[in-house]
């Protein structure tokens, strides 16, 4: 095998139509990746023994797979899987998802049907396609919900993960969310803060976030408050330690609290601190509902 082959990056980058695959795709080649669209899923093969032979001037390749590709998709689960075997620790596959709310959003705003709608609705066409992309989207390594994300957004996200990916055995992003605004599709460990007294009932602190110092204070001197970014943080330790055997580059750990703006925000800038201190783990903070209230 040769050493361009070695040193080959693969990313399928798919998901559902009008979360925003075309965003990622000019995002991911401003960070020096050779990025194809709309590329059936059959031709991932030959795409990369062209890269090969191309050497290292193809070391990052981005293919955009998705349901436009008409009969052809039907094999994409199949054309993934033998692609992972012959470079196991090379090919990631990153799903793009979104609500129906917003994928309905977005296509009424642009005034395109959706590509499996055929004589149905809009919602029949998502509806379909969500089934479509049901395995794929389980295999995946990465998924980001785009929900909430306008294109700059998203386009930040993805330079986040994927710059700091090249430094790092595994990127994890800690995210405070508020349990009202409902969960994070892409968590893929979630912890539940509200087992702590609420600083949105004492007065002085009911307007400020766990950002603030006297919110900090509060709530990390509540009982459990220590023992649950310890004992947390060393459940995280062992999975942390085995995506990064198993190639599993990105990471998405969420704290929730009722509203997203007290007691997950300080857990999570908490829980932050303690990862940073780990082999091989660079730690992003995000705090998704933050100023909703």
């Amino acid at each position: 095998m040769s050493d361009a082959h070695e040193q080959q990056e693969v990313m399928i980058v798919t998901g559902m139509s009008g979360a925003g695959r075309s965003t990622v795709g000019n995002a991911l080649e401003d960070l020096g990746w050779y990025v194809v669209d709309n590329l059936p899923a059959q031709m991932l093969r030959p795409l990369l023994d062209l890269a090969e032979r191309a050497g290292d001037s193809l070391p990052k390749i981005a293919a955009v797979v998705d349901v436009r590709g008409g009969r052809l998709f039907s094999e994409a689960q199949e054309a993934v899987r033998t692609l992972r075997e012959s470079m196991p620790s090379k090919v990631r596959v990153l799903f793009l998802d979104a609500t129906d709310a917003a994928l309905v959003r977005r296509f009424e705003q642009v005034r395109r049907p959706h590509p499996l709608q055929g004589d149905g609705t809009l919602l029949d066409g998502i509806v379909a396609e969500r089934s479509r992309m049901e395995e794929l989207r389980e295999t995946s390594d990465v998924i980001i919900d785009t929900s909430e994300l306008n294109i700059h957004q998203l386009a930040t996200t993805i330079t986040e993960k994927f710059a700091e990916s090249e430094r790092a055995g595994v990127q994890v992003t800690v995210l405070s969310f508020g349990f009202k605004y409902g969960l994070p599709a892409d968590a893929d460990m979630v912890g539940d803060a509200r087992f702590l007294p609420n600083p949105f009932w004492v007065p002085e602190l009911r307007a400020q976030s766990g950002l603030d110092e006297p919110v900090t204070s509060y709530v990390m001197a509540q009982s459990g408050a220590h023992d649950f970014v310890r004992a947390f943080g060393a459940a995280c330790e062992p999975v942390l330690a085995g995506y990064q055997r198993e190639n599993k580059r990105h990471a998405t750990i969420a704290i929730g609290c009722t509203g997203g703006k007290h007691r997950s925000v300080t857990l999570v800038g908490e829980l932050a601190a303690h990862l940073r201190g780990l082999p091989g783990v660079a730690v992003a903070v995000k705090h998704r509902d933050l100023g909703r209230e």
